[in-house]
């Protein structure tokens, strides 16, 4: 199943956020021309260790091992070595977005306006392009110039306040969220601009926030509630207002949730102590929240009599949420995985064979009307350059050696 095959995607992008959203809208079928620096590339590309023909390694060993974050982030696309600071890189660009459906890019606000490859330029060439743009506060704004990770990102949207334990200091969530969540709003607003093209002819540009995309995942719960009813927003792995959270049984930490009547109901069948739910301090319509303490402490006596495997069967039996915090050796090894295709071995574009022990993201939703392909490996730097100039463009091999020869590509 390919419904994107017909759908061409010039992509200037690096690190994270748009690598991810050139990925999975390859994953769909979509060609996706990822365009680099000529004998730089992407930075990821410098980030060690390396993969290739002699194995994984901490430096590169030859001329095609590609850092395993590259190959993590950039599978299913072409790689064309473009620069684009040079007026003939820039008219190819230019040649190449007219022969395209979207451009995607993720490089510092106002730098594709500056080289003349903004939407106004794109758009003058070619009125049905869906131009998408991701950075850290958009292109606009009060903090629009100043630069961002997703440490700043989740630092300025409130998501480290809300983190960590509720007498620590904020902390950072371990993955960079808000360079993988906004990608996913932008994938499918390009696929609804995309829909608005056919309906109307229009193409349009997107301006796409991380930080913005952090605050509307934040305020799906009512945070400015609970600030209201001076509740912590900061409560670790605890709830505020039922026993849900981390504990400790003799051999593994596990995680309960019990946040409704009937999961609490549950909870006090399946440790057996049927007398809580005749305590008032534990009810959850009275005043819980002032006696979560001493309700944990005595959840975690009954929990610390028993092992892991002990705890979650009891659980399990009663209904109530539970599951074991695995460590990522044990994600890894788990078949669950392989089997829906959510992780797939990793590859490289020149290697026949998996990369040993590596996996990368596959896609975590199955169709009943068919399977997504797997997608190609990470290319090397250049790798599809002669192939696009030549197929797209009609460039002959004679245009190519000069364009090479000229510092172009």
């Amino acid at each position: 199943m390919q419904p994107l095959k017909d759908i061409r995607v010039l992509a200037v992008t690096v690190y994270l956020a748009g690598p991810f959203l050139s990925m999975n809208l390859a994953r769909f079928g979509a060609e996706v021309i990822k365009v680099e620096i000529p004998g730089i590339g992407d930075s990821v590309r410098g980030i060690g260790p390396y993969a290739g023909p002699e194995g994984v390694h901490t430096t590169r060993q030859t001329e095609d091992d590609i850092a395993t974050k590259f190959l993590k982030r950039t599978q299913g696309v072409k790689s064309l070595t473009l620069n684009l600071k040079d007026p003939a890189g820039r008219q190819l660009f230019l040649d190449l977005a007219k022969e395209s459906d979207v451009v995607i890019e993720n490089i510092a606000p106002g730098s594709m306006k500056r080289l003349g490859l903004g939407y106004d330029d794109v758009s003058a060439v070619n009125p049905g392009i869906v131009y998408c743009s991701i950075s850290g506060y958009g292109q606009e704004g009060p903090y629009a110039d100043n630069p961002a990770h997703d440490h700043q990102i989740q630092a300025m949207a409130g998501m480290m306040d809300i983190n960590g334990q509720p007498d620590g200091p904020p902390t950072r969530v371990g993955v960079f969220v808000s360079d993988l969540a906004t990608p996913l709003y932008c994938a499918y607003s390009i696929l609804a601009a995309l829909r608005h093209k056919d309906q109307t002819g229009e193409g349009q540009y997107l301006d796409a926030s991380m930080i913005d995309t952090l605050a509307t995942l934040m305020f799906m719960e009512p945070l400015e509630e609970a600030i209201a009813l001076g509740q912590p927003v900061r409560a670790g792995n605890d709830s505020r207002t039922s026993p849900t959270g981390l504990y400790r049984t003799k051999d593994a930490d596990i995680i309960i949730t019990a946040a409704g009547l009937g999961q609490w109901t549950g909870l006090c069948e399946a440790l057996d102590a049927p007398e809580w739910l005749e305590d008032p301090r534990y009810d959850p319509a009275g005043d819980r929240a002032k006696h979560l303490d001493e309700l944990r402490a005595e959840i975690q006596k009954r929990i610390g009599k028993m092992t892991c495997a002990e705890a979650i069967e009891k659980l399990n039996k009663a209904d109530v949420p539970v599951a074991p915090v695995r460590t990522m050796d044990q994600i890894i090894a788990d078949d669950h995985f392989r089997d829906r295709g959510s992780l797939k071995p990793m590859r490289h574009a020149k290697l026949d064979a998996p990369v040993d022990g590596r996996v990368v993201v596959g896609y975590p939703i199955n169709f009943s009307s068919g399977d997504l392909p797997d997608l190609v490996g990470a290319p090397t730097l250049g790798m599809h350059t002669d192939e696009i100039l030549g197929d797209v463009l009609g460039l002959s091999t004679e245009d190519r050696a000069k364009l090479k020869d000229d510092g172009v590509i």
